[in-house]
């Protein structure tokens, strides 16, 4: 049995967990020019070292999962967050664009491991009605990570270097560590015994690696061979783990469980629709309209605070009011706040982005929360570190469909250029196709959230 303090201690260390990766995804976007100048990169480059960390950590997430199911969810969190923590210093000292991509690669291997297990021994110890509450607490620190990191990260990169946004991981992931090696005293391995599917999980990579290269791989006409590798491996995996007396991925999950099933899909619209935002507004304020790094960090601020602000209200909400409700609520405000950057020009008051990001910010909190809830409450307890695996990689796939999108329009309208003020209306075009995307795809998104099944009747 866990006691009050384990469990308080389980939360702060899964929270400061949380906001490492968050904290330091955002916290590139505001660098990226800066990259973009020492490294010579073009902007396909640029999207490929926010990338690589969303491809390692969409293809380990679930593997590390049903690991973490097996062995223990300590063991491998602790694990997780070493290798991030050493891969973020590998970043720090990377002297090109290329040795810094596969450091972020490294580094999402470590991410798959944190979020493959927090969210899942948060799930295990807080019960029914105070598991929405500790979730939002959870979430909030993805939140204050994503708030904190272009405003730090703007500071830190205009006054200390890009370099610096790494290296300030290191010590909170030791601090981290250490909480967990003194505090926590159990370890949760409810599949323990069982054999892992290594076949299985080959098989899963191949397939999530060939549909995530072909999607990034676009407008390239060798996309296409990719995207049908993906589909031939997805009819093999489904086939194998039918099959296989321990699977990677049981099936069960979805059968008969439209909660958890329609909850995941909505996971992966929402970030799929909200992921690459930051990165087009960030190249668009200091490009177009001239701010610093800094300056862009404090104005991309706003969405993130009002999520930090409102996620813990929105999970404690949710753990009263049926998930589907808030978190469809939530799904059509973020479609509000994305439908305004559709009309972006140069010359859009400041003000007036502003007021759009903390009505995205509200919409994401609301929906976030709840959602997570929804997902985590509709399986059984032995099947949580494969719930909360999947609904990591629906996150890591949808910012990846999120950062394809987003790479599409910049090959089709700048191409493989360096960003300079010729092609200015080039990637003013490529932010205007980018968001009205983005809206259509929240749009569905708002139906799939609506028809999910209930929770709290069940």
């Amino acid at each position: 049995m866990v006691d009050q303090r384990e469990k308080k201690l389980i939360l702060l260390v899964a929270s400061l967990a949380s906001f490492l990766v968050p904290y330091t995804g955002s916290s590139i976007t505001v660098a990226l020019p800066v990259m973009a100048s020492q490294f010579n990169a073009d902007a396909v480059t640029l999207g490929w070292i926010t990338s690589a960390y969303i491809v390692s950590a969409a293809l380990f997430i679930v593997p590390f999962g049903r690991l973490a199911d097996i062995c223990g969810r300590k063991k491998i969190f602790l694990l997780g967050v070493l290798i991030f923590s050493v891969a973020s210093l590998a970043s720090a000292l990377a002297p090109s664009a290329g040795i810094l991509i596969a450091a972020r690669f490294i580094q999402g291997i470590g991410g798959a491991m944190i979020f493959a297990t927090s969210v899942a021994i948060v799930t295990q110890v807080y019960g029914p009605g105070e598991r929405g509450r500790a979730l939002g607490i959870t979430i909030a620190a993805v939140y204050a990570g994503l708030s904190i990191g272009p405003f730090l990260g703007g500071i830190l990169t205009d006054r200390f270097g890009w370099p610096a946004i790494f290296l300030i991981n290191v010590p909170i992931g030791l601090l981290t560590i250490a909480l967990t090696l003194k505090g926590i005293k159990h370890e949760w391995a409810d599949a323990a015994g069982e054999q892992f599917d290594l076949a299985g999980a080959l098989v899963y990579g191949i397939m999530l690696f060939s549909g995530i290269f072909g999607m990034l791989l676009l407008p390239d006409p060798y996309a296409l061979v990719w995207l049908f590798v993906a589909i031939c491996t997805a009819g093999i995996f489904v086939w194998w783990e039918k099959r296989c007396a321990s699977p990677l991925f049981n099936l069960k999950i979805f059968s008969g469980n439209r909660t958890f099933v329609f909850s995941n899909i909505a996971a992966m619209i929402n970030y799929g629709a909200t992921f690459a935002v930051a990165v087009l507004l960030s190249l668009y304020l200091q490009y177009i309209q001239g701010f610093s790094a800094e300056t862009a960090g404090f104005i991309l601020v706003a969405q993130p605070v009002v999520q930090t602000l409102f996620s813990p209200v929105a999970g404690k909400l949710s753990d009263r009011i049926e998930p589907r409700i808030v978190a469809t609520a939530g799904m059509a405000l973020t479609t509000i706040g994305l439908s305004f950057f559709i009309f972006l020009t140069p010359a859009t008051p400041l003000y007036a982005i502003v007021i759009a990001l903390m009505v995205l910010g509200f919409g994401y909190a609301l929906f976030s929360s709840p959602n997570t809830n929804a997902i985590m409450s509709s399986v059984d307890p032995r099947y949580l570190g494969i719930a909360s695996g999947m609904n990591a990689t629906m996150r890591s796939l949808g910012q990846v469909l999120s950062m394809a999108i987003a790479m599409f329009c910049f090959s089709l309208f700048i191409g493989n250029v360096t960003i300079t003020p010729a092609v200015f209306p080039a990637l003013m075009t490529s932010v205007t196709i980018s968001f009205l995307a983005f809206t259509c795809l929240c749009i569905a998104g708002v139906g799939t959230s609506y028809v999910r099944g209930t929770i709290h009747d069940s």
